[in-house]
């Protein structure tokens, strides 16, 4: 009689199994139910039931079905297996991971064990063991795109973004239709800011997905970065026109609007992104360029403290946390101590610092922290209480405010700027140095500035070539090169023309730069920190700023309401030097 329940237990087993692997899930739990009533022990139909359960999305049943059958026989790594799939599939990370490394234990060359084990780790973030685990799969299955795909995925969120292009290239090597690999591999050469090969790559993905909305907005970014503002426009409107709601491209066509001076159009682009996400940083943060840029201080002052998320893209830190509160111009600072602290670069330090003085009219001990370079210089800025080089401990405080932030704190409008200047001066020893060695003033001296850090995000738009400087200026004049650090070319320029003086090598730091400047007659320098610290020592200053320049300076002026002695010469279409120095130089022939 037992070997015949034995039989019937089998026949309903073949039978379940040839329904399950038609899809017929109600007819195949119910012969596996009865093979399991004629055989209780049959641990494969438990497993398989556990397969067509999971399938009828009754996962608790499912499970008990695995654990009844794994009861029976610990050693099965398909119930294993199955058991870690559906464990996996209700995000049960920690118990999925148990059950593939127990089918593994059973069953060392099963890929999927290996492959299922690895997308575990990395739902974990457990990198190392998820790579691990994807090179197990990859030898055990060389042809499969997906362990390659999904290596590269994990290797782009660890920042390994050269080896996670290599395992694209690996993935579509074996599946050139693995369009998320395609699109990921765009992204990866974005990333590596290869902008050209990047936009090649997202036509790519478009060419076999026209509404992929996010190939189209990326190979906005990439087209951005290229300085190809109206094609970057076109890539972010098809990417609106397949995702109205896409509020990533609305903000970032706001940008390209910007920088086309096409304000009232950003700020439109803006808005809309901030309709759809209202507490979106990237829209809010440039909308309030674009509000500065128009001289919208009111506006924009109060947005900008959405910088911080940029702090990266700023060159500058993350946000600071203090115990001490955030002042922002409301409490009374009569006989309180207030940190101001740097956040940015040299020149916005140099820029922003005006204000110390007015906190010290308020009645504040300031305690200001700024970078090393500037400290001999920033003592001679009023109502200093105490300056500390950045990385220093700090004393206590009752109250703490970013650098950048202070214009918010004063209500800064056109009419209000603090410009009264100068506002910092050279040492007195520095500046007698230099008047020696510097000599008798043959001419009128002049000193320029071709050129800011290479690592400057805008580097390319705001600098100029030393030779292309040099071919166009009058030589009867003493010219001073006030760089600190040069290009190969710039060098070889130099080298080559010894009526240009060059004292990079003497000068140990700012109150050096500062006692040279005051030394000269004139200033001319593209957009660095030359330009804040001429301006700060309210020397004549003629600022040469590319067409996509800081909101700082604001659109169509040939002035700054920030620096009285300096004066803007702008370029009218984006990278066209030759008019801008042109003017210039004939306006040096005229002094």
């Amino acid at each position: 009689m037992g070997q015949d329940r034995k039989e019937l237990a089998r026949t309903y087993y073949k039978s379940a199994n040839l329904l399950k692997d038609r899809g017929d899930w109600q007819a195949a739990l119910a012969d596996y139910d009865r093979a399991i009533d004629a055989q209780p022990d049959y641990a494969h139909a438990l497993c398989n039931r556990g397969v067509v359960l999971a399938a009828l999305g009754r996962a608790d049943q499912a499970l008990q079905s695995y654990d009844r059958a794994l009861a029976l026989d610990d050693k099965d790594g398909i119930a294993h297996f199955n058991r870690g799939v559906l464990l996996q599939q209700l995000r049960a990370w920690e118990g999925a991971l148990a059950s593939y490394d127990k089918a593994i234990t059973q069953d060392a060359g099963f890929f999927h064990s290996h492959f299922n084990r690895a997308n575990v780790l990395k739902e974990l973030s457990r990198w190392d063991a998820a790579i691990e685990s994807y090179g197990r799969a990859i030898a055990l299955s060389p042809g499969r795109a997906e362990p390659w795909f999904n290596l590269g995925v994990i290797q782009q969120q660890q920042g390994k973004t050269e080896a996670a292009l290599a395992s694209y290239d690996r993935a579509l090597a074996i599946n050139p239709d693995l369009l998320q690999a395609r699109f990921n591999r765009a992204n990866a050469l974005k990333d590596l800011k290869r902008y050209r090969a990047a936009v090649q790559s997202y036509d790519l993905v478009i060419a076999a997905q026209a509404d992929h909305a996010e190939a189209w907005s990326n190979r906005g970014t990439a087209l951005q970065e290229l300085g190809e503002w109206e094609a970057a426009l076109g890539s972010y409107d098809r990417a609106i026109a397949i995702r109205a709601d896409y509020a990533e491209a609305w903000s970032n066509r706001g940008m390209v609007l910007h920088e086309l001076r096409k304000l009232p159009e950003a700020l439109a682009s803006y808005e809309r992104a901030l309709q759809l996400r209202p507490a979106f940083a990237d829209a809010q943060y440039g909308k309030s360029i674009s509000l500065l840029l128009q001289g919208d201080y009111a506006a924009g002052w109060p947005l900008y403290e959405s910088r911080w998320p940029h702090a990266a893209r700023l060159h500058g830190k993350a946000p600071r946390v203090f115990q001490t509160p955030l002042w922002l111009g409301r409490e009374d600072l009569r006989g309180k101590r207030i940190l101001i602290y740097w956040e940015q670069g040299l020149g916005d330090t140099l820029h922003y610092c005006r204000y110390i003085p007015l906190l010290a009219q308020r009645g504040a001990e300031v305690i200001f922290e700024a970078q090393a370079p500037l400290m001999n210089l920033l003592r001679s800025l009023p109502g200093v209480g105490r300056l500390v080089a950045a990385g220093s401990p700090l004393p206590k405080f009752d109250y703490h405010c970013p650098l950048l932030s202070l214009p918010l704190a004063f209500g800064t409008t056109l009419q209000s700027v603090p410009a009264s200047v100068p506002y910092l001066r050279a040492e007195p020893e520095c500046a007698a140095h230099w008047r020696e060695r510097l000599g008798e003033r043959r001419a009128a001296r002049i000193g320029f500035v071709c050129s800011g850090a290479a690592i400057y995000a805008n580097d390319t738009n705001r600098s100029i070539a030393l030779a292309d400087w040099i071919t166009r200026v009058p030589r009867d004049r003493q010219y001073i090169c006030l760089q600190k650090e040069y290009r190969d070319a710039d060098l070889a320029t130099l080298a080559e023309n010894s009526w240009i003086a060059n004292f990079a090598a003497e000068q140990r730091d700012f109150s050096d730069a500062a006692a040279l400047v005051e030394s000269m007659d004139l200033v001319i320098s593209v957009d660095t920190s030359m330009t804040h610290l001429a301006g700060a020592l309210a020397r004549p200053t003629w600022l040469l700023l590319s067409f996509n320049s800081d909101a700082r300076w604001m659109m169509d002026r040939d002035d700054s309401p920030w620096y009285p002695t300096l004066r803007i010469y702008r370029q009218k279409k984006p990278r066209d030097w030759a008019a801008v120095l042109e003017r210039v130089a004939a306006d040096l022939r005229a002094m």
